[in-house]
């Protein structure tokens, strides 16, 4: 086990420095000149280059990312260059508000797919099976914001039951969480019914139908503890997922989160911060792939890492 913990430490290391690499590259390919940006329309070029100078964008990129992993290495991801707050503070500030919209939403696409999985699996070709399937194809095939601005204009602007946009009132976490758990739930649930499919058929099932369970017990205590694996795989990469796919949905409803707030710095061509908040998309979800490997030991006995 530590050799495997060992290993996977040090692929993930080298996955966070290529991900710092590419996005270091891919933002300054972005149309339009931070320093301008930043400096303001009517700006002079002297303004505008002293702007530059202090960024340090008039230094070669080579420089300019020794610099970026030097200081990252340390925890530091350098001063915004919007509001001139340091990066971690400002994410460290949003990182709980998206946090807990991707875990409310992981769980309410864990408990509905997981549920309807496993009837749709029990009760094949049923009226419910098909209705099941009918619901997946509508979660994978509708984008985010599309269903996000069907519920504001539902229940927020004609019932007036829910709040469009926001975190401040009790009901906030509502319809973004149902908008971000449109696809999971969708993809959890067509995983959970063919992996039950599979381990309804197999010997050990027929063998504890045969000992007279109920199939109650067989279903939920025989079958699906040998489907989870497959399951809590699906569960974990759209948790991961969902990190970095709320940049959609914290957009549409205005949602205080780490996805809104790289949109901003993306238009003000902050280059910091959206080299920040990347960096910690990619190390939550590779944390998120790790503590699901290390799941599956408990999960299923027989597995053993070396």
């Amino acid at each position: 086990m530590r050799r495997y913990v060992l290993q996977r430490l040090v692929a993930s290391g080298l996955t966070l420095l290529g991900v710092s690499c590419i996005v270091f590259v891919m933002v300054r390919l972005l149309p339009g000149d931070p320093a301008r940006v930043i400096g303001g329309l009517l700006a002079s070029e002297d303004e505008v280059t002293a702007v530059r100078r202090q960024l340090g964008l008039d230094r070669a990129l080579y420089v300019q990312y020794g610099h970026f992993l030097a200081r990252a290495v340390r925890g530091d991801l350098g001063l915004s260059a919007r509001t001139a707050e340091p990066v971690v503070r400002e994410i460290v500030a949003r990182l709980p508000a998206t946090l807990k919209l991707a875990l409310i939403s992981t769980l309410l696409a864990t408990c509905l797919g997981v549920v309807s999985g496993v009837v749709a699996a029990t009760h094949l070709y049923s009226g419910f099976d098909y209705l099941v399937s009918l619901a997946t194809l509508f979660g994978v095939s509708m984008p985010v914001y599309w269903l996000g601005l069907i519920l504001i204009i539902v229940f927020a602007v004609e019932l007036n039951w829910l709040p469009a946009a926001g975190a401040d009132e009790p009901g906030s976490f509502v319809l973004p969480s149902l908008t971000l758990a449109s696809l999971p739930v969708a993809l959890v649930a067509r995983m959970t019914r063919s992996t039950m499919l599979e381990v309804l058929g197999q010997e050990f099932v027929r063998t504890a139908r045969a000992k007279g369970l109920r199939e109650y017990t067989v279903v939920y205590h025989h079958a699906l503890r040998n489907a989870l694996i497959p399951i809590i795989t699906a569960v974990g990469l759209q948790f991961g997922a969902l990190l970095g796919g709320a940049v959609l949905t914290e957009t549409v409803f205005g949602w205080p989160g780490m996805g809104q707030l790289l949109v901003e710095s993306i238009f003000a061509r902050d280059y910091p911060m959206v080299q920040g908040i990347v960096l910690m998309f990619s190390a939550l979800f590779i944390l998120t792939n790790f503590l699901v490997d290390l799941s599956y030991v408990f999960i299923d006995p027989r597995i053993h890492y070396n």
